[in-house]
C-alpha cells in the first residue's frame, strides 16, 4: 500500500491548475519527464541546492505544472536519503526564496510526505502560473574556491524540455499562450452557457465580489427584505443572527443611554406592535427549524435608533401591546 500523507500546504494560491494526478505520477514514474523532476538529495543548507530547485520549480510553473521528487535517483529508484529537514521548511521560505530571485510572492505548491516502494519521500506539487515567472537576478553559487556556477541568469524565462529545466524559446512563448488563450475560452464557455441554460424568467445580475471561497464563489452578498430580490447564496444564519433574546438584551442595552430601561417584555412588545418576525424583517429575525428565535446586529441597531428618534417608543409598544392582548382576551 502506498502512505501519502498531506500534512503541509502552502498558504494563497490553491493547485486547481496543477496538471492532474501530478504527485501520483511522481511516485511510479521511472524517469523525469516535463511533468517530473527527480532530486536524489536536498540540503536546505546548501545555496546551490536551493537555486537548482528554484530553476526547477519556475521552469515546472511556467510549463502548466507538475511535481519535483526529493530521495529518489534519476533511474526511478528511492535514494534512501534523509528528506526531514525537506519536509519541515516552512512554506513561506520557498515563496520568500522565490521572490528574492523572481519578484513573484509565488505560492502555487504543496510540500507532501510520501512513500515510493517502502521508503519516505517529499514530493513538491506546483501549479501553473497565469504569467510566466522571470528571474529578475542571477542565480550564482560556488562550487568551490576558484569556482562559480550559474543555475540561471538575470532575465531569463524557463520552461521544461523533456526532462530539463532550460531558458524559454519562441516555442515555449507560444505553448504558454495557447494555454492561457485555452483556459479563458473555457471560462468563457462555461459562463456563456450558464447563462443560455438558465430557466426562462432568470435574470443576469452584476454584482461586486467582497469575498470568495477556494473556488472563486462569492461567499458574502447583501442581505435585503425585498422578497423579489436575486437569490445569490444562502448565509450562515449563526453568523448573520448570532445573538438569542439574552444576548440582544445585553446588545442593545450597550446601545441605549445609561439607565433606560430594556427587557424582554419590551422586545415582545415591539416584535408583536411593529410585526418585527422572521417573515417581515428577515435581515433582524431567523428561527430556526429545531430551536428559538435568533437575532441579529442590525436589529440591535434598530431598537437604539427608534429611541433616539423618540425616547417614548418603548413606552408606547409596551401600552399598543397591552391593548391588543386585551382586546384578543375580550373575544
Amino acid at each position: 500500500m502506498r502512505c501519502i500523507e498531506r500534512p503541509r500546504r502552502s498558504d494563497g494560491v490553491g493547485l486547481a491548475r496543477t496538471v492532474g494526478g501530478s504527485l501520483e505520477k511522481a511516485l511510479v514514474a521511472k524517469r523525469e519527464s516535463k511533468y517530473v523532476d527527480f532530486k536524489e538529495r536536498f540540503d536546505p543548507e546548501a545555496d546551490g541546492e536551493w537555486l537548482e530547485l528554484l530553476k526547477d520549480l519556475v521552469a515546472m510553473a511556467n510549463s502548466g505544472g507538475g511535481a519535483i521528487a526529493i530521495g529518489i535517483r534519476n533511474n526511478g529508484q528511492a535514494s534512501g536519503a534523509d528528506v526531514r529537514s525537506t519536509l519541515d521548511l516552512d512554506a513561506a521560505k520557498i515563496s520568500d526564496k522565490t521572490f528574492r530571485y523572481t519578484g513573484d510572492h509565488f505560492s502555487g505548491f504543496e510540500m507532501h510526505d510520501a512513500k515510493r516502494r517502502g521508503k519516505r519521500v517529499a514530493v513538491i506539487e506546483v501549479a501553473a502560473v497565469d504569467i510566466p515567472l522571470v528571474f529578475i537576478r542571477p542565480g550564482t553559487y560556488a562550487i568551490s574556491a576558484s569556482q562559480q556556477k550559474t543555475a540561471f541568469s538575470q532575465g531569463t524565462v524557463y520552461f521544461r524540455h523533456g526532462a530539463k529545466s532550460e531558458p524559454a524559446t519562441s516555442a515555449d512563448l507560444a505553448t504558454f499562450l495557447e494555454r492561457r488563450l485555452d483556459e479563458i475560452r473555457k471560462k468563457w464557455l462555461g459562463d456563456i452557457r450558464r447563462v443560455v441554460t438558465a430557466p426562462r424568467g432568470a435574470e443576469v445580475a452584476v454584482f461586486q465580489r467582497t469575498a470568495s471561497d477556494s473556488e472563486g464563489r462569492p461567499v458574502k452578498v447583501q442581505f435585503t427584505s425585498d422578497p423579489g430580490a436575486p437569490v445569490f447564496g444562502k448565509l450562515d444564519a449563526d453568523v448573520t443572527h448570532p445573538h438569542r433574546q439574552k444576548e440582544l438584551i445585553q446588545e442593545v442595552r450597550k446601545r441605549l443611554p445609561q439607565g433606560v430601561t430594556f427587557n424582554s417584555f419590551d422586545i415582545q412588545s415591539v416584535r408583536a406592535v411593529h410585526k418585527v418576525d422572521d417573515q417581515t424583517k428577515p435581515e433582524f429575525c431567523h428561527l430556526p427549524k429545531f430551536g428559538t428565535m435568533q437575532y441579529s446586529d442590525a436589529l440591535a441597531d434598530w431598537f437604539a435608533e427608534q429611541y433616539t428618534r423618540n425616547n417614548g417608543f418603548f413606552e408606547d409598544a409596551r401600552v399598543r401591546h397591552y391593548e391588543q392582548s386585551k382586546r384578543r382576551n375580550s373575544q
